[in-house]
């Protein structure tokens, strides 16, 4: 099998635990996830099963949209509802002043990962590192906040929770979003809910659950549900090329491209989805390599 699975991740769940229950579900051990999610946040995560697993590198490229619950008034050590209380202050501020402060966070700005992250420093994940107390320098990252629209505001004594619904660019942590909002308001933050509503072309309104893809399957339909690998591609310009091109372009040799911009692109030969070309210049003129060869049968079958 091969393809896209768009999985609706429930709470309580890691992402590979999610891909472990695809394998088994999908009879392949060839499959990733494009994009983790945290096990306390549920929603949209992109599993690629087969040759698909060749594109996860453009995936993870893609934009995200999230629906975030924001707790102000307490400030954690993981920056989200499970850790330990660092602060408490009363919010003071009313509904205009945290919805102008939220807003100001709206375009590119430089963001510092939480420690209790998968990133790795000199080898080691943050996370590790943090559970043994150890806090290290990590390098801000540039991220973009497209869009930050306030869906909800709900006061609870000197507590204000607000959901939010985020559009932003891939490597952007909602817990740190959060937190930093809460440290603008003087008055501690963290995210207490987090649904990742989009990532890329996938969206949560077309996502299945893992009880849906195990319905399916019973009903010897699961192949419903899966995206073709090319279809989560087309934001790149598509290729066609006859057999003797496409073998130049499988053995390694550059071909014109003079019709194309710089940049990724599908070929194929015929109706089949050969691979990801790269265009590029060189010479004054365009041309085109292979960047990932997707579609090993036709290979073959060349041979």
């Amino acid at each position: 099998m091969d393809g896209i699975l768009n999985i609706n991740k429930p709470i309580g769940m890691t992402s590979f635990d999610v891909v472990a229950r695809i394998r088994k579900l999908t009879g392949t051990r060839k499959a990733g996830h494009a994009g983790t999610l945290d096990p306390d946040a549920s929603g949209v995560l992109p599993v690629c099963v087969g040759r698909a697993t060749r594109i996860m590198e453009f995936l993870m490229e893609k934009d995200k949209a999230y629906r975030v619950g924001l707790s102000l008034g307490r400030a954690t050590d993981t920056q989200d509802a499970s850790g330990r209380t660092i602060y408490e202050k009363p919010v003071l501020h009313d509904d205009p002043t945290i919805i102008e402060t939220i807003k100001s966070f709206t375009g590119t700005r430089e963001q510092i990962p939480p420690m209790y992250s998968a990133v790795r420093v000199d080898g080691q994940r943050l996370y590790e590192l943090a559970r043994k107390g150890i806090e290290v320098e990590r390098k801000p990252r540039t991220v973009t906040f497209y869009r930050i629209d306030i869906i909800d505001i709900v006061r609870h004594r000197d507590k204000v929770d607000v959901t939010m619904l985020v559009e932003c660019s891939k490597g952007t942590y909602m817990r740190t979003l959060c937190h930093d909002i809460g440290e603008k308001l003087n008055c501690g933050g963290h995210m207490f809910s987090l649904e990742r509503i989009r990532s890329g072309p996938f969206s949560i309104e077309s996502s299945y659950t893992l009880e849906e893809l195990e319905e399916l399957k019973k009903q010897n339909n699961l192949k419903l549900a899966i995206i073709e690998t090319d279809k989560a591609l087309l934001h790149f310009p598509r290729v066609d090329m006859d057999g003797t091109d496409a073998k130049k372009l499988r053995n390694g040799l550059m071909l014109p491209a003079e019709d194309l911009l710089p940049g990724y692109a599908r070929v194929y030969c015929g109706d089949v989805f050969l691979a990801v070309g790269k265009v590029f210049e060189k010479g004054g003129r365009k041309l085109i390599k292979t960047h990932k060869w997707i579609n090993l049968d036709w290979s073959e079958r060349m041979n």
